[in-house]
């Protein structure tokens, strides 16, 4: 009989967590990236990374990201001198006098978010140093990670988001012309904004 009792309060906990978790992942920020190029979803980890993910939907808030450019691309091809080869886009800061203060960095031992495909990340300099441009990962970026190989510090960058919808913009955008790593011509982004 105990164990009959210990059994269904253990599937009732397992229950409760589970639906828990199901209900955090409801309650999630989602925003829309319009690009020229077409749109992307993506689902902001306010959970994970509050810090990080706070700065990025005050300035979705203030429509400060309307107008800006995903004006870098980062391909196997075009790194040269990196020894460690990433795949990126990233968006430029927004205009000085909307800046906020540099953020403190979470980076992914901390959050547990990892640099997977379609995950959206903070550029910076050093640690402590993010304030706008973001990235978005185009396929699995694990030395992005903190301990990962492609900034010096070992600390790496701090990821907040996701692109769950319009991957394929992402991956188009990817491959536009560029320079030297510049896309010619950036891409614009209409706005971002909130849909949930």
């Amino acid at each position: 009989m105990d164990s009959m009792i210990r059994k269904k309060t253990v599937f009732f906990l397992v229950l409760i967590i589970f639906y828990g978790v199901l209900d955090s992942q409801a309650d999630r920020p989602m925003v829309v990236i319009e690009t020229v190029m077409g749109n992307m979803t993506a689902e902001i980890y306010l959970e994970h990374a509050p810090v990080t993910a706070e700065n990025f939907l005050k300035h979705v808030d203030r429509g400060d990201f309307d107008g800006i450019t995903f004006f870098r691309t980062v391909t196997m091809d075009n790194q040269p001198e990196n020894k460690v080869k990433i795949e990126v886009i990233q968006a430029s800061d927004v205009s000085k006098e909307k800046e906020f203060p540099p953020i403190a960095h979470e980076n992914t031992d901390m959050t547990g978010i990892k640099h997977k495909d379609g995950v959206i990340s903070m550029a910076r300099y050093g640690p402590g140093s993010a304030t706008s441009s973001f990235f978005i990962c185009i396929g699995n970026q694990p030395e992005l990670d903190f301990r990962g190989t492609r900034n010096p510090d070992g600390y790496g960058f701090a990821a907040f988001g996701k692109i769950i919808n319009g991957m394929e913009v992402a991956r188009k955008i990817h491959i536009q012309p560029q320079k030297d790593q510049e896309l010619n011509p950036p891409i614009r982004i209409i706005t971002i904004k909130r849909v949930k």
